[in-house]
């Protein structure tokens, strides 16, 4: 059950090493750029490329979606990267049901682990196979492993090799409960309240505030990068940055105010130095680097 290109990895690990995938269950085809052509999810073009059957349910409760997966007999159902499921779900196996989550834990619970991690400043991330249970990312931990994060590392870089690295720890998990010797260890070794977590990701999370230390903005900027990218106003439209760097020093502007030579470079000022704008988008235009930025943008007086 899976619906990215995250999800991708793991199914296919699974089909190389042999395992009977009896049915590959996800998201409905959606309608998807300018002439909204349905698109079909990735996990489902891996799957018809591979002739698996696929199911792509509305509603996880619907009755003839329940039967279709009661007809499968699957021993065990593998989540990466899904939705939600209701008890008469996962608890229908007799393995149950086994979920790859993007971070060590039990900390970054939810719906953007690979993102907070980066935003938080975390040095280590990595990926933990553990077994569904009523409430989200608390089930007994089967195996985990640890990858570590670049300084400079987005959050896209960081997708794709967790997304590697799960994949494995999959492979291990899956051959582990085939051979009938996996014990799981109880997520309740750490007080709730030390406990970090990884919330759904809006609009409002993304606007930077220039009064916060520059490493901060700079890891806001990685951690959303290359989506859904942190953004700014600049000169009264909306800006995305995707790349930059940063500069500590006393700043000689206010916080959030830029400098440019019109050229080269533009910087903008937070407490503790510049924010350099690498790689941007303008409001209506194009994401492209700051020299070609550069070579057409007019500044307002």
């Amino acid at each position: 059950m899976g619906t990215p290109d995250f999800a991708v990895a793991s199914l296919d690990i699974l089909v190389q090493n042999g395992f009977n995938v009896v049915a590959v269950i996800t998201a409905p085809d959606k309608p998807a750029g300018r002439g909204l052509q349905l698109h079909e999810s990735a996990v489902k073009q891996y799957a018809v490329s591979k002739g698996l059957p696929v199911l792509q349910p509305e509603k996880l409760k619907n009755p003839d979606f329940i039967a279709a997966l009661r007809d499968l007999k699957a021993d065990l159902q593998v989540v990466v990267a899904f939705r939600m499921l209701p008890e008469m779900v996962w608890n229908m196996p007799p393995e149950g049901t086994i979920n790859v989550h993007a971070s060590l834990l039990p900390n970054y619970r939810g719906a953007a682990p690979i993102n907070w991690a980066i935003i938080n400043g975390e040095k280590e991330s990595g990926v933990t196979t553990f077994k569904l249970q009523h409430e989200i990312d608390t089930g007994d931990i089967l195996f985990s492993d640890t990858v570590a994060i670049r300084e400079d590392e987005t959050a896209g870089e960081l997708h794709d090799a967790l997304m590697h690295t799960g994949a494995t720890l999959l492979l291990k998990t899956v051959q582990a409960i085939a051979a009938g010797n996996i014990a799981g260890t109880p997520q309740a070794h750490i007080p709730a309240a030390a406990i970090k977590h990884a919330p759904k990701i809006f609009k409002d999370t993304c606007q930077i505030n220039w009064l916060q230390p520059l490493s901060s903005i700079y890891n806001l900027v990685r951690g959303l990068s290359p989506y859904p990218a942190a953004w700014t106003v600049f000169q009264g439209k909306n800006l995305k940055i995707y790349k930059a760097h940063k500069e500590h020093t006393t700043p000689s502007k206010a916080p959030g105010e830029f400098e440019t030579d019109q050229k080269t470079y533009v910087k903008i000022a937070a407490q503790d130095g510049y924010l350099y704008l690498d790689e941007i988008q303008l409001e209506g235009k194009k994401k492209m680097d700051i020299e070609a930025f550069l070579r057409g943008y007019r500044f307002q007086e």
